[in-house]
């Protein structure tokens, strides 16, 4: 019988492997640029609210979807090259990949959101659903 050497990071290896294949579509040097952009999520009267920063995005970029009460945001942050030489001292605005998932505190229909995209904010309203109304049911106790 063949003995196999515990290894205590093959749990984590495995773990990261999940968590990376969910990134396939996307090379390595992006998945070093991801950045998870900041969001206000707020409710008013019949929707849900979610503003999104995201300055310097290309519109066409920018995908959402609400799919099991989660908002996906995602977008691809393109660095502009220019064919002649600039004598840099510093660059730091790069190229990357933004995402951010959110869950829903309320129950929304999804099918009904609009998205619009102005001044760098992406705004996001999503209708809410109608709370089912149950009927309350009196239990009758037993005593023994």
């Amino acid at each position: 019988m063949a003995s196999t050497l515990y290894n205590p990071f093959r749990e984590i290896e495995k773990a990261f492997d999940d968590w990376a294949s969910q990134f396939s579509e996307l090379s390595l040097v992006d998945m070093a640029h991801i950045e998870e952009p900041r969001i206000d999520l707020y409710e008013e009267k019949d929707k849900l609210v979610a503003e999104i920063e995201m300055p310097g995005i290309n519109a066409k970029s920018i995908n959402v979807s609400i799919e099991d009460n989660l908002l996906k945001i995602e977008a691809k942050k393109e660095e502009k090259k220019e064919e002649k030489r600039k004598g840099y001292y510093k660059k730091e605005i790069k190229s990357g990949y933004l995402k951010r998932v959110v869950s829903l505190p309320v129950d929304v229909k999804g099918d009904k959101a609009r998205a619009e995209y102005k001044n760098g904010v992406l705004k996001i309203e999503m209708p809410k659903k109608e709370a089912k109304k149950t009927k309350s049911q009196k239990i009758k106790v037993e005593v023994k």
